[in-house]
């Protein structure tokens, strides 16, 4: 299955209180496995810089990863921006496949 990174920011309020943000991401979570239930997710973190957290998930398309950012943008994300993730010996190997 395809790799991807959601990257979030929220808003600056969201984040004042750790019970409120903790019952926000449960909520968050709960609401992309209904939407999303085939998601495999590999990794959440909190970031220090211009985003809050980083979300690595793997997903059957890019129409689901839609859905992710979507749902994310709906539960109080200020900013949600999604990447496509290749692993590293992929990458080569399509290097190979372009090299003159």
């Amino acid at each position: 299955m395809p790799r991807f990174v959601l990257m979030t920011r929220l808003a600056p309020e969201s984040l004042k209180d750790a019970d409120v943000r903790r019952a926000m991401g449960r909520a968050w979570l709960k609401k992309v496995k209904s939407v999303c239930p085939e998601i495999e997710w590999v990794a959440h973190y909190a970031l220090l810089g211009q985003y809050d957290f980083m979300d690595i998930y793997d997903a059957p398309s890019v129409e689901t990863a839609h859905k992710v950012s979507l749902v994310t943008r709906t539960e109080g994300a200020v900013f949600a921006e999604s990447w496509h993730a290749l692993e590293y010996d992929e990458f080569l190997g399509l290097l190979e496949q372009v090299e003159p």
